[in-house]
């Protein structure tokens, strides 16, 4: 039998307190975060979602997923490789992420108009790449949605050069209620271990998209929403629905 303190029943006894804590705490940010979305989907834009590491995963919540908002554009490092011409052992340095331009060089790659929304993605919040994007995305004029834990941001330096940090450049910022460091159950003698930030993240991203679209429906707009490839007719219907943002979404194996 495992130790009571790091368990499958303690994870899941904190973390479902701490969801419950955040679902009933975070109605303002999201209502907030849920009319940027709207708003970028009323005005013909689309929603630039950019996030490294294990962020990648909220990401792939925000942009093309069955159930989620078609007018939605993933932003990766492996941009660079995919449609920027760089060799693939670019992408070997595990420090990239820290090396000034690489933001400025995607938003490039990316193309986003003037009414696109960014969502940037970081549980620090502090890393160069990231904050390079929020700078060069609020310097042109979009708004910004972040997602990041703000007890962690608060308990680290900044990582570039300007100070700054993810939250003080958005517009929004949902916090994802991650402990410094997101692992949730410390173990004896140090350390912690199970992650919290995917499961509260996801909570958030969904909670803002079924209040964007509930916004649209209030206005007599359909949400352009994905179904699933995998029903008769859903990869066709998503093509159809892909047309009006050619060129300016992509969609690659993932």
């Amino acid at each position: 039998m495992s130790d009571e303190s790091v368990s499958a029943r303690r994870f899941v006894r904190d973390s479902m307190a701490v969801l419950d804590r955040l679902t009933g705490s975070s109605h303002e940010d999201v209502a907030r975060a849920a009319g940027l979305i709207a708003d970028c989907v009323r005005t013909d834009g689309v929603i630039q979602a950019f996030g490294t590491g294990h962020s990648q995963a909220m990401v792939l919540e925000v942009a093309g997923r069955a159930g989620g908002l078609v007018p939605t554009n993933r932003i990766s490092i492996a941009d660079l490789v995919l449609y920027g011409g760089e060799p693939p052992s670019v992408l070997d340095d595990p420090l990239l992420e820290r090396e000034p331009g690489v933001a400025a060089r995607l938003y490039e790659l990316a193309a986003p108009h003037p009414q696109d929304l960014f969502v940037i993605i970081s549980n620090s919040g502090v890393n160069n790449v990231i904050v390079e994007m929020a700078l060069h995305a609020k310097e042109r004029g979009h708004r910004i949605l972040a997602l990041t834990s703000l007890a962690h941001t608060r308990a680290v330096p900044a990582g570039h050069a300007s100070g700054k940090k993810l939250a003080d450049l958005a517009d929004v910022v949902l916090d994802n209620a991650a402990p410094p460091g997101d692992a949730l159950l410390e173990l004896p003698g140090g350390g912690a271990v199970c992650a919290l930030s995917t499961l509260t993240g996801v909570m958030l991203v969904q909670m803002a998209v079924a209040e964007a679209s509930g916004l649209l429906l209030a206005a007599g707009e359909r949400p352009p929403v994905y179904v699933s490839a995998n029903v008769p007719g859903g990869f066709e219907g998503n093509l159809e629905l892909e047309k009006r943002y050619a060129g300016r979404i992509r969609r690659t194996a993932s």
